[in-house]
């Protein structure tokens, strides 16, 4: 319970930890479907970052998701390079655990995936994700341009008036344009469907996305 008194905080512009040079080591093909986790990939391909709560849970939600070309895990949005899970988790580095979505546009928008996102989790909790309490699990949207950054921007504003109906609060999501993705290590990725009865503390509000916001691309 200790941090649920002391809330926490992103570490001060240049107090972060320093790091390293040298990128985590991965697999060479996702789990799942078999596909790399890393680019470059095909042409025409988009890609997002989504920061919601415990990302072996949150990456789970998006890789079956049809015109989902691949996902990985790893640490968005902070200070520090490649950094290990020890010390993202030590708050001294300012990154969220975040999954990284790569998607072909021509069969699923930016929007659905929003919509999922959205669906998946509380992003009214702040520093947190129900009993998971760090700055690592906050509630973030690192988008690939300013184009996509609206789209999230727009669709928050949806999902806020639609939380709003039920009487819940305001939402506290980070969404900016995306910075470096530094992969986790290789056991973190798609960690669910190596332990099928591992760790998820994933839940949503119980509030739905409205359905015709999703359907755009």
């Amino acid at each position: 319970m200790l941090g649920f008194l002391h809330k926490p905080r992103l570490p001060d512009p240049g107090t972060a930890l320093p790091g390293r040079e040298t990128p985590m080591q991965i697999p060479a093909a996702h789990a799942v479907h078999g596909r790399p986790l890393a680019g470059p990939f095909p042409p025409g391909l988009r890609q997002v970052q989504f920061g919601l709560g415990c990302f072996w849970g949150a990456e789970r939600r998006f890789w079956s998701l049809p015109g989902v070309y691949t996902t990985a895990v790893g640490y968005a949005g902070g200070q520090t390079p490649h950094p290990t899970y020890e010390e993202v988790c030590s708050g001294r580095t300012g990154h969220t655990e975040a999954v990284l979505v790569v998607y072909d546009p021509a069969v699923i928008g930016l929007p659905q995936l929003l919509a999922t996102f959205w669906e998946s989790h509380d992003p009214t909790q702040g520093m947190r994700q129900g009993n998971d309490v760090g700055t690592q699990y906050r509630s973030a949207i690192y988008a690939q341009d300013d184009a996509d950054l609206a789209t999230a921007e727009h669709s928050r504003q949806v999902f806020e008036a639609a939380l709003a109906e039920r009487g819940l609060g305001s939402v506290t999501t980070e969404i900016a344009l995306a910075g470096p993705f530094y992969y986790a290590e290789g056991y973190h990725q798609q960690y669910l469907e190596k332990n099928p009865g591992g760790y998820c503390g994933l839940g949503g509000t119980g509030v739905c996305y409205p359905a015709a916001e999703a359907t755009g691309r």
